[in-house]
């Protein structure tokens, strides 16, 4: 995999997390424009922050995902993740490398762009939180796993009929599905339906120095992982055997 490959892929991540994770900071941080905004604002954010993302990272297949990754590698149709990339075990490792480390940079320009508000004490620590990872609203983490899974079953699966059919909305297409699995599949935990979305910033929310952080719910972390990963693989996998 070239060396082009590799920061278009971490470059698009980095657009999706900047955007994804500033649209819950407009919406839980105190004194912000957006504060109060509503789920159906951060679900907005959150599919135009894919939409963004996949352009910038167009030339690398735009994956932004490891469970999109694993999902690609699963399915026996396809053999390159991107053009003159195999879909291989060892760069499917690169493509997770750089979209942890895109991840991780979005994650620390949202906090860049909203550092007074993360600084004030009329937040707390769980809405700081919030801002760089996933936590369900009912904790039970077996569940926990299996909106995980069928959340990302969803998005690999249908992305995998997006390329095969001539449907001409290119990146807006993966935007409105990460709208739709949000608003309809999003509520019990969050829906990271991907691992590095949740890893690179809560990696980041650990490590910056924010006022009143609190923990990092490290007890929780291995949820939004396992799940997307297990949900691409059989998303992958299905959509190998259907388009």
């Amino acid at each position: 995999m070239t060396v082009h490959i590799f920061i278009a892929e971490m470059l698009g991540t980095m657009t999706l997390l900047a955007l994804g994770c500033g649209v819950v900071a407009n919406v839980v941080l105190a004194k912000t424009k957006g504060n109060s905004g509503g789920w159906l604002l951060i679900n907005f954010g959150w599919g135009l922050g894919v939409f963004s993302g996949v352009f910038v990272a167009a030339s690398s297949g735009a994956h932004l995902n490891p469970a999109v990754t694993v999902g690609l590698l699963s399915n026996p149709d396809i053999s390159e993740f991107a053009d003159g990339v195999p879909a291989t075990f060892a760069n499917a490792l690169l493509y997770f490398v750089a979209q942890m480390i895109g991840a991780f940079l979005g994650a620390v320009l949202a906090w860049l762009t909203y550092k007074n508000h993360f600084d004030s004490p009329e937040t707390d620590a769980a809405g700081k939180l919030a801002v760089f990872s996933t936590g369900p609203e009912i904790r039970n983490k077996p569940w926990n796993v299996v909106t995980e899974i069928v959340g990302t079953f969803f998005l690999v699966f249908v992305l995998g009929a997006f390329g095969g059919t001539p449907h001409g909305l290119g990146p807006l297409a993966a935007g409105l599905l990460v709208l739709a699995i949000g608003a309809s599949l999003g509520g019990p935990t969050g829906y990271a339906i991907n691992p590095a979305r949740d890893l690179g910033p809560r990696i980041a929310h650990a490590l910056l120095p924010i006022k009143g952080k609190g923990g990092s719910d490290w007890s929780y972390s291995w949820v939004p992982i396992v799940g997307p990963l297990v949900g691409g693989i059989i998303g992958g996998l299905a959509a190998g055997a259907v388009f």
